[in-house]
C-alpha cells in the first residue's frame, strides 16, 4: 500500500484522499455506507468545505465514531476573519470534532497573510492557538496566488489542481513545493472528469512525494477502483504512458477544468459541463450527454448575452464565451445533426 507524508504537517496517509464534494449529490443513507466502507478500507483522508451544502454534516454523521482515526480537511470562503470564526465553528458542529486537522482558505482572489485587511490568517492563527485548527492551508486555482503562499512560507499545504494533464509550469511550482516540504493535496485529479483511466492517473499523482490526490467520489464502483489500487498499485509503464500522452494530445492546452467559480450563469447556463462538453460526448455513453435534457441545456448558448462574468471569474483566463459557442457547434455537429 502505497503511503504519503503532507510535509511538514507530518500527516501520513494512504496514498488515496476521499473528495467529498460529490457526496452533496447522494442521499445520507448511501453517503454513510459510502463513506464507512472507505474507512473500512484505510481511505483515512477525507476533504470537504463549509460550502459544499451538507457534505460536512453527511461525515460527521458517518465517521465521528472513528475521528481520532481519520484526517479531516475543511475549507472556508470568509473573506474576513469574522466570517471565518462562525464558519469554522458550524464546520465544527457539522462535523461532530473539536478540531479541524488540515483548514483552509478557499480559492480566494488573494493569498491572505497577517495583518493584511481581511483578518482571516489571523483569525486561523487564533483558532490554531485554541486548539480548533491543527495546521493552515490554502486552496486556489490561480497559479500565481499558489506561488505567493509557498513564497510566504505561511501554509503548511496547498490545494491545487493536479493531474496528468498539468502543465508544466504547474508542475515546477508542485516541484518546489516538495522541495521546500509543504504537502499538496491534489484537487481535480481526474481533472474534473475528462480523465477516465483512474490507473493512469493514480500511477502518474504516485510519482510525487508530500501530494495526495483528492478523488471525487460518488459511486461505489469509483471507491473500489481506488480501494483495489491500494493492494495491487498501477505502475507507470509505457502503456499507461500511451494512454497519458493520447490524453494530452486531445485534451491539452486551453480547456475547462470544470471548477464552475464561472457559475452561476444569468441566463443558467450550466457553464462548467457546457464549455468542456467537446471533450465529455467523446468520453463517455452518449446517453450520458446526448439525451433530450442535455440538448437542452446546450440550447440555452444561445441566449448568451455575452455578459463576460464568467470569463472575468475564470481562474484561468480562458475565453469563455467563446469556449461555449465552439462547444455548442461541436455538439450539434456530433450529437444533433
Amino acid at each position: 500500500m502505497d503511503y504519503v507524508t503532507l510535509g511538514r504537517t507530518g500527516i501520513t496517509v494512504n496514498k488515496n484522499g476521499f473528495g467529498a464534494l460529490p457526496i452533496q449529490r447522494l442521499g445520507v443513507d448511501d453517503t454513510v455506507f459510502l463513506l464507512k466502507k472507505a474507512y473500512e478500507n484505510n481511505i483515512t483522508f477525507f476533504d470537504t468545505a463549509r460550502d459544499y451544502t451538507d457534505s460536512e454534516q453527511k461525515i460527521g454523521i458517518a465517521l465521528s465514531g472513528v475521528r481520532d482515526k481519520i484526517v479531516i480537511a475543511t475549507k472556508t470562503m470568509a473573506e474576513d476573519g469574522d466570517t471565518l470564526r462562525k464558519n469554522l465553528q458550524t464546520s465544527l458542529d457539522m462535523l461532530q470534532t473539536d478540531y479541524i486537522d488540515i483548514y483552509q482558505s478557499h480559492n480566494r482572489g488573494f493569498c491572505p497573510k497577517p495583518g493584511d485587511n481581511s483578518g482571516i490568517y489571523d483569525a486561523m492563527l487564533e483558532a490554531k492557538a485554541q486548539g480548533k485548527i491543527r495546521h493552515i492551508g490554502l486552496t486556489n486555482h490561480r497559479l500565481h496566488i499558489a506561488h505567493e503562499a509557498l513564497e510566504s512560507g505561511l501554509y503548511d499545504t496547498i490545494q491545487y489542481p493536479v493531474s496528468y494533464l498539468t502543465v508544466p509550469d504547474e508542475l515546477e511550482f508542485i516541484r518546489q513545493c516538495i522541495e521546500q516540504n509543504i504537502g499538496i493535496l491534489a484537487m481535480k485529479a481526474l481533472s474534473g472528469g475528462l480523465i477516465t483511466n483512474s490507473a493512469a492517473a493514480y500511477a502518474f499523482l504516485a510519482q510525487f512525494p508530500n501530494v495526495i490526490p483528492i478523488w471525487g467520489i460518488q459511486r461505489e464502483s469509483e471507491l473500489d477502483e481506488f480501494i483495489a489500487y491500494q493492494t495491487s498499485p498501477p505502475i507507470l509503464d509505457d502503456e499507461l504512458k500511451r494512454v497519458i500522452a493520447l490524453d494530452a494530445k486531445e485534451l491539452g492546452g486551453e480547456f475547462c477544468r470544470g471548477c464552475g467559480y464561472c457559475m452561476p450563469c444569468p441566463v443558467e447556463i450550466d457553464i462548467h459541463n457546457a464549455a468542456r462538453m467537446n471533450h465529455l460526448i467523446r468520453r463517455a455513453p452518449r446517453s450520458m450527454w446526448g439525451n433530450p435534457a442535455w440538448q437542452e441545456n446546450m440550447k440555452l448558448i444561445d441566449n448568451c448575452t455575452n455578459c463576460r462574468h464568467c470569463a472575468n471569474h475564470c481562474p484561468y483566463g480562458l475565453d469563455v464565451p467563446k469556449l461555449l459557442r465552439d462547444c455548442w457547434a461541436d455538439y450539434k455537429n456530433f450529437i444533433i445533426e
